[in-house]
């Protein structure tokens, strides 16, 4: 029977994907592990392994072809030699139409799910469990997504599986409300009055689609507010500058931000209830101290994450961080490099940039807009000092951080780089 191959979700926030290459031609024969296409996803370009054994009977992408759906079949494996090249979809996608997500639903029940299937275990006479549940991945998304349990779902697909009308027809199931706002103009509508001006039109590849779409989310439904500090780091510059001294034979050098991302690790120990969370319905609140790190790429940024960044000294911390991004900037982190985190940095000083307002990178609790520090005067006591002074603005989600909260948690950043020696400690 043939089985169809299904464009795979290589990271999280993957909707669509790029099929950059393909390594098989029809008529190889596969097995289980062996690497089939490499896929361009929203962050990196990864390799796509069989989950089958079989041969290679039809290529239904042809390479470099984007906006290819998850789920969406890319080829198709058989068993026998002679459907090479004359083989298709079941008919069942065929019925269900040329879009990408209903011909994945209807081909399911001949592939392989490329995650585990849900179980059910209904008692038993001899108490063993029985049944599977069987679902199609859209089905199992918007199940999910409305918090439904598929076990009380009965499917009406081929072998009882569970399909998306399943799900509509279920008495749980609430609709997504109408949209009061009205839909954003068209590209068509916006480019008519710039007809006869001399322009390009630039597509956006993966990365680009899913910032745009990302940051617009967080825009819309996080509550930012902002909370400002200013930072004298006279002492901070003087103990890097001695400490470079040192680690010159080392070939190694500390720069600024790598003072700025241990300062943040280590005030979410000392204020550990702003180390927390957004998720959907509830908060979650960590133990470590997983500081992410904008760092700017071409046409993009990514968001490598310093795992137990308080744990780790400056020297340490500073090789790992120059290694995510340089590997960031190559496009070739692993997908758990660039995830988790409860805080960010991102640091804009280096550009000359006094102050600024960070956008919440989803679902971090807040970020740490940094400027650049300059000379300027400062009160102290009766009298005028010249200090190095940087600017902080933190950017909080209300909904998990209250102002006095993320007052503390400022403070305490503020307190680490004022004094420096407690990160050597």
């Amino acid at each position: 029977m043939p089985t169809p191959l299904l464009m795979p979700a290589l990271s999280p926030t993957m909707e669509e994907g790029t099929l950059a290459k393909w390594l098989v031609k029809e008529g190889d024969s596969v097995s289980s592990g062996d690497l089939l296409a490499e896929i361009e996803t929203d962050k990196a370009v990864m390799e796509f392994e069989s989950v089958d054994d079989g041969i290679v009977g039809k290529i239904l992408v042809p390479e470099g072809s984007e906006g290819i759906k998850v789920n969406e079949p890319i080829a198709i494996l058989v068993e026998d030699a002679s459907e090479v090249g004359g083989i298709s979809l079941p008919d069942e996608s065929q019925e269900a139409g040329d879009k990408p997500e209903a011909a994945a639903e209807a081909a399911a029940p001949v592939a392989k799910a490329s995650e585990p299937a849900q179980e059910k275990q209904p008692a038993q006479p001899n108490g063993a469990a029985s049944e599977r549940i069987f679902a199609s991945p859209l089905a199992k998304r918007i199940a999910q997504s409305k918090g439904l349990d598929l076990s009380s779902i009965t499917g009406s697909g081929p072998h009882g599986r569970i399909v998306k009308a399943d799900i509509e027809q279920f008495e749980g199931f609430a609709p997504a409300p109408a949209h009061s706002v009205a839909p954003p103009p068209s590209f068509e509508a916006i480019i008519k009055p710039y007809e006869g001006r001399e322009h390009e039109v630039i597509q956006l590849d993966g990365m680009r689609r899913t910032i745009a779409a990302r940051l617009t989310e967080s825009k819309q439904t996080i509550p930012h507010f902002y909370l400002r500090r200013d930072v004298r780091i006279d002492k901070l510059l003087a103990i890097r500058a001695e400490m470079n001294v040192v680690l010159a034979a080392r070939n190694m050098k500390i720069s600024v931000n790598d003072f700025i991302i241990k300062a943040g690790a280590m005030a979410l120990q000392s204020v550990p209830e702003a180390n927390s969370i957004w998720a959907a319905d509830r908060i979650l609140k960590f133990n470590s101290s997983d500081v992410a790190v904008a760092v700017a790429v071409d046409g993009g940024l990514f968001t490598p994450v310093i795992f137990d960044a308080d744990k780790k000294p400056l020297s340490q911390l500073s090789s790992e961080m120059k290694d995510l991004a340089e590997r960031a900037r190559s496009r070739s982190l692993k997908p758990n490099e660039y995830q988790g985190g409860s805080f960010a940095v991102s640091n804009l000083g280096m550009y000359g940039i006094d102050s600024f307002d960070a956008v919440i990178n989803p679902p971090h609790g807040s970020i740490l807009a940094v400027g650049a520090g300059v000379k300027r005067p400062v009160a102290v006591g009766d009298g005028i000092e010249i200090a190095t002074v940087m600017s902080a603005t933190l950017s909080v989600d209300h909904r998990v951080i209250d102002g006095a909260l993320g007052a503390r948690f400022l403070a305490s950043i503020v307190e680490n780089l004022e004094n420096p020696l407690v990160m050597l400690a």
